[in-house]
């Protein structure tokens, strides 16, 4: 990848891992209702999510190219059924007492938010594709990229997971306004996953 482009690559990196979306708003609903604890849990399995997902798209460009590229568009309707279930969940649980709430998301459920998580699938597929596929098909480059990546998205949800911990006093009066808000915008990254634009 020259030199030139490595600014543009950054900034796509940032403001696609840093803008709202199934992993981000996982992070911060999780750390609003339950803490920090709990959302540390969860955010341990997005961080593994979005590792096996960036080192995917890695072997996937650097294997298939663009013969699997027209079959990624089902993944959107699979990552937008998990997502609906979440928001669905979400709702169910809507005013409900934390402690009262006995499904407490964890690792499995950051895994699985991030394995079916498009917009994290698509985000490696393009930024690889994008920036480093047209100057060189070196499996290391393409291996520098993908753990680059690793770092972008699970620190941009940190930062919406710190947000939420932050934010948890304020919003606990108004529980359930704010699982009915996460709830619906989850519902919203769902339906843009599988609705052109």
């Amino acid at each position: 990848m020259p030199v030139s482009i490595l600014p543009s690559f950054l900034l796509y990196c940032y403001i696609t891992a840093i803008t709202p979306g199934p992993a981000n708003l996982c992070s911060l609903s999780t750390a609003l209702r339950y803490g920090r604890t709990v959302a540390l849990r969860q955010w341990r399995g997005l961080a593994t999510g979005f590792f096996i997902d960036s080192m995917a798209a890695v072997l996937i460009s650097r294997l298939l190219g663009d013969v699997l590229g027209p079959y990624v568009q089902y993944l959107s309707w699979i990552g937008a059924a998990y997502i609906l279930y979440l928001a669905w969940h979400m709702l169910r649980s809507a005013g409900t007492a934390p402690e009262e709430d006995t499904r407490r998301p964890g690792f499995r459920t950051g895994l699985l938010v991030n394995l079916t998580n498009v917009k994290v699938i698509l985000f490696c597929f393009t930024a690889l594709s994008s920036f480093v596929l047209p100057y060189t098909r070196s499996l290391w480059w393409l291996l520098g990229a993908g753990l680059f990546l690793e770092l972008t998205g699970p620190a941009c949800n940190l930062v919406w997971l710190f947000a939420g911990a932050q934010l948890k006093n304020l919003f606990a009066k108004h529980q359930k306004t704010v699982d009915i808000v996460m709830a619906v915008s989850l519902a919203l990254c769902a339906v843009s996953l599988v609705i052109p634009h």
